[in-house]
């Protein structure tokens, strides 16, 4: 396939159907981008060799335009010597340098076409490319997160966080038994310190032992009073 042909069917590609019907859509687009900027790369050549042959071909004809104008000085040197022979003859090589100017000035116009269409071309393929890299971009991410929601979507659908929910409750149970442990051995050695509650409660049943004990008194003194 020609640099050209190759050139218009990847500006003319339509990345949409081909991403669209490939199998693994990144490696695809990995495929077009590599194989647009290996196009680049030829078509950058192809137009560097061009802008050379040009620049040579104008060297040759600055060559002939001067060659032109010495075997018109010739002829005319001829021509003042009555030599009309070596005038006439002059004036043909004149004639051919002419010819060979007008070819290759013919030759440097087609290259100007070409070296339009280069960087046309050139352009557009980067335009493109730019196109293909976003979509490579585009087209990661969004697969980035597929393959994160179907990780999670696993993670839900299966016994795993069932499981780890389990063994927080374990923990908790153990830890549960641990202060209970705790707080059983604090009573038993004796070294627990009472709640405020618990000392309040003892205070008002000191009262309530103090006051008892008075009435019991009274009691006892009004009885001996009696007798």
């Amino acid at each position: 396939m020609g640099i050209f042909s190759r050139t218009r069917d990847i500006i003319a590609a339509n990345f949409n159907d081909m991403l669209d019907k490939a199998d693994d859509p990144a490696k695809m687009i990995r495929m077009i981008i590599l194989e647009m900027e290996e196009t680049l790369v030829e078509v950058r050549a192809s137009a560097a060799r061009t802008i050379a042959d040009q620049k040579e071909m104008h060297r040759h004809t600055v060559k002939l335009d001067k060659l032109q104008a010495d075997w018109g000085e010739k002829a005319q040197l001829a021509l003042s010597k009555d030599r009309e022979d070596l005038a006439r003859a002059a004036l043909v090589e004149k004639k051919k340098a002419s010819d060979m100017a007008e070819q290759l000035n013919a030759e440097i116009t087609v290259l100007d076409d070409a070296l339009r269409a280069y960087e046309q071309d050139i352009g557009k393929l980067q335009h493109r490319l730019r196109e293909a890299r976003s979509r490579q971009t585009a087209i990661a991410a969004r697969l980035e997160s597929a393959e994160n929601r179907v990780k999670l979507r696993t993670l839900l659908s299966t016994e795993r966080v069932d499981e780890a929910l389990s063994r927080f409750d374990q923990l908790e149970r153990r830890v549960d038994y641990a202060e209970g442990r705790a707080d059983a051995m604090s009573i038993a050695d004796g070294t627990g310190k009472p709640s405020l509650s618990d000392e309040i409660a003892a205070l008002e049943g000191a009262d309530k032992v103090d006051e008892e004990l008075e009435a019991m008194k009274r009691a006892m003194g009004d009885a001996a009073k009696k007798d």
